[in-house]
């Protein structure tokens, strides 16, 4: 068996280590706190690595929301074969200061950032032979909002004794805003624990309620961005006092049907007295009506002589007519 010289079998063994050695790994340094950026404004968030670009070299930014893990994340743009390509619903306001990124360097800029924009950002870089590492590094933004208008509410019993929640809710704000109640106008200072206010849910509930508690009630709503408030106007009633009124307007109108009543029969009384004096009937007798078969001539002399009749009326010579007079058979 022929042996190889010594030469070429160091040169073999050599070559072999190379081929089968790891490339260098490639490190990505990106910011270890979290970054912020105001709504509206431009986020710079950069991305620093170590490795010997070749043209192998690629690079991606992407995104991933909140509470979704990397797998889900979406790209912005990526770098490769010497080309910056710009992808995903962000490629319009999302670029590169250094382009090409191939100094060590690639820092993603983001212009009018939304709400929407917050979320981690993923910074990759690849180089093959630099198969041992992913080179991967993470920065978590957060947009900064201003709390929006809060929403006031209240439910509960709004009476004496009773007890209200009142709510203060925003639908936007950036970092999550705490919310403050208070009383306007001069009140006396509540009782301890009559009321208790939660910061983080906006949330005030006020227990033994009195008159004193009636009033208006401003929820303030604050993050570091600035703040905004509702109000809301609170009534508390007395029930004792609405069981006194009605009594007294059940008296009053009692009294009223009874006013009304004998006033009613009081005119009825009266109106049945004047009827026999005005109201002839058949049965009724009258001093001065004239008896029937009397001519009105006869009446009418003794009323011009006497005035009044002084003779029985069978003293009186009446004419009659039998002829005039019906027949009965």
């Amino acid at each position: 068996m022929a042996r190889l010289p010594r030469p070429l079998l160091c040169g073999a063994l050599l070559g072999l280590v190379y081929l089968t050695a790891p490339g260098p790994a490639v490190e990505v340094h990106v910011p270890a706190e979290p970054l912020s950026a105001a709504v509206g404004k431009t986020a710079e968030l950069t991305c620093s690595y170590s490795t010997s670009v070749t043209d192998s070299f690629a690079l991606e930014w992407s995104f991933v929301q909140p509470g979704k893990p990397i797998s889900a994340s979406t790209p912005i743009l990526y770098f490769t074969n010497g080309q910056l390509y710009p992808a995903g619903s962000k490629a319009k306001r999302a670029s590169l200061l250094q382009n090409p990124p191939t100094g060590g360097v690639a820092t993603l800029k983001l212009t009018d950032v939304h709400p929407s924009d917050t979320g981690t950002y993923l910074c990759q870089v690849m180089n093959p032979p630099d198969f041992y590492t992913n080179g991967l590094g993470l920065i978590n933004l957060t947009v900064l909002v201003p709390p929006s208008s809060p929403s006031c509410s209240q439910t509960g019993q709004i009476s004496v004794g009773g007890s209200a929640a009142l709510r203060c809710s925003s639908s936007e704000g950036a970092p999550r805003p705490v919310y403050n109640w208070v009383h306007l106008g001069s009140s006396p200072t509540p009782s301890p624990g009559s009321m208790v206010q939660d910061e983080a849910s906006g949330q005030l509930i006020l227990a033994n309620l009195s008159l004193a508690s009636s009033g208006t009630y401003r929820c303030v709503a604050t993050n570091q961005m600035g703040s905004a408030s509702c109000e809301l106007t609170l009534s508390v009633t007395d029930p004792s006092k609405g069981r006194v009124a009605g009594a007294v307007i059940g008296v009053l109108l009692s009294v009223l049907f009874l006013s009304i009543a004998v006033f009613c029969l009081i005119r009825f009384q009266k109106e049945r007295r004047k009827r026999p004096n005005e109201t002839y009937r058949g049965s009724d007798l009258r001093e001065d009506a004239i008896a029937p078969g009397i001519s009105e001539q006869t009446s009418g002399r003794a009323d011009s002589s006497n005035g009044l009749l002084e003779k029985p009326l069978s003293a009186i010579t009446v004419k009659t007519t039998k002829s005039n007079l019906p027949m009965v058979v």
